[in-house]
């Protein structure tokens, strides 16, 4: 059924594009909810952002829905994440059903993670899109929405730029407490079901270490050398997303007597959620270390 719907969304959106809509100039159209955040920390409510990936879907395959579609049709504006599964296949469709929108591809700005090899296993995927959870990555990100909306509302600018300046002290001050908490930790490593925090990982010098294997759920053997791996360094904290299942998650943490601590990476909400991880991921340690 969803094949069906898929196909028919994409037929939509092919006739759709042939009479193009009336741009709204109060709507951009973003991947993801954090991105949100960046807009109207600096924009205020001067635009309406229409999320193409709700809270709790998998923005590695998520397929979007009319609704949404009608909404891009309108849109002034689209910014990407640039490396997410569901862009790679939906791109090109969003940019055809509107292509006077401008567009903005925040992963443009930023170093990828290469595909690496990860302590526990080879864990290869190409270019990791979850950037965003990084407070470094998200001084970039900011300066490159600032940019846009600056294009979109040049009367506008002086406002623009001053909230920007102010968002730019909460990111550095993510930073600064992150950089406190990570630089005298002991232990360095902890356990996440799906590798979503390889770019905060990287700027504090920690190791993150995934249950999913290729974007699959873990095999006997890998799940033992997991657990092995983690008695070996005292894990006592496996992160899973909101929108992942726990199972697999339990089963090691079963192993070890260890807790299963829930984040939301892709709240709306971006420096309570960042925030948030970060004071876990810092107690993880912690515990790691006892």
């Amino acid at each position: 059924m969803r094949r069906i719907f898929f196909f028919l969304l994409t037929f939509l959106m092919i006739s759709c594009g042939r009479n193009i809509a009336k741009p709204d100039n109060s709507i951009i159209t973003v991947s993801i909810a954090p991105f949100k955040y960046f807009i109207e920390e600096i924009a205020g409510n001067d635009f309406t952002v229409n999320i193409m990936v709700p809270a709790g879907a998998d923005p590695h395959v998520y397929e979007p829905f009319p609704e949404q579609i009608n909404k891009l049709r309108k849109s002034v504006a689209y910014i990407s994440n640039g490396y997410l599964g569901f862009e790679m296949n939906w791109l090109d469709r969003f940019y055809e059903a509107n292509p006077s929108m401008k567009r903005l591809s925040l992963g443009d700005s930023i170093r990828p993670i290469a595909p690496e090899h990860h302590r526990i296993g080879d864990h290869i995927e190409g270019a990791d899109p979850h950037y965003w959870v990084s407070p470094k990555c998200a001084l970039v990100m900011a300066g490159s929405v600032r940019t846009l909306l600056c294009e979109l509302n040049p009367s506008q600018k002086q406002k623009y730029d001053s909230n920007y300046n102010v968002l730019i002290l909460k990111i550095q001050d993510i930073d600064k407490k992150a950089r406190g908490y990570f630089s005298v930790t002991q232990a360095r490593s902890f356990m996440i079901y799906h590798p979503n925090l390889a770019y905060l990982a990287k700027d504090y010098g920690l190791e993150e270490i995934p249950v999913e294997f290729e974007g699959k759920e873990p095999t006997p053997s890998r799940l033992r050398d997991l657990i092995d791996h983690s008695r070996k360094d005292h894990i006592k904290t496996i992160f899973v997303q909101r929108e992942y299942d726990t199972k697999n998650a339990k089963v090691i943490a079963g192993e070890i007597g260890a807790q299963i601590t829930v984040i939301d990476p892709l709240s709306e909400n971006w420096a309570k959620s960042v925030g948030e991880i970060i004071e876990a991921l810092h107690k993880s340690l912690i515990d790691s270390s006892k």
